[in-house]
């Protein structure tokens, strides 16, 4: 294979990936693939969330360009966030991750507790 064509996971890529498929990314970027929503809409669709990680994440996600975010001129005034274009071309490789990770669960699964078998086996 030459080396122009090798997959290259550079600091950059894996910053980016790190950020972008971390534990809260996942489930911010599903909810607003639905519809725009304000803080406390993705605080309640995603209850386990503290409302720290939430905003971590959301700035992340802001900075890396996938999300953006909106100041409504309500009373009081509210933000609302939304999926940018650059975050709705993450939904195709994100699918393709979450179905590679149903059909091969099993496997997965099989080899957890085969390695665990023999961890508790060197442990005696």
């Amino acid at each position: 294979m030459d080396t122009a064509d090798e997959l290259r996971i550079d600091a950059p890529h894996r910053e980016l990936l790190d950020q972008v498929l971390d534990k809260w990314s996942l489930s911010v970027l599903d909810e607003l693939c639905e519809r725009p929503c304000r803080f406390n809409e993705l605080r309640r669709a995603i209850p386990q969330v503290t409302q720290k990680s939430l905003t971590a994440t959301l700035r992340r996600l802001e900075r890396n360009g996938v999300v953006g975010r909106e100041v409504v001129s309500t009373r009081p005034v509210a933000v609302s966030y939304r999926i940018t274009p650059l975050g709705k071309t993450l939904r195709h490789p994100v699918d393709v991750l979450l179905a590679w990770a149903s059909q091969h669960m099993p496997a997965v699964e099989r080899a957890r507790e085969a390695f665990d078998e023999r961890e508790e086996g060197t442990d005696r």
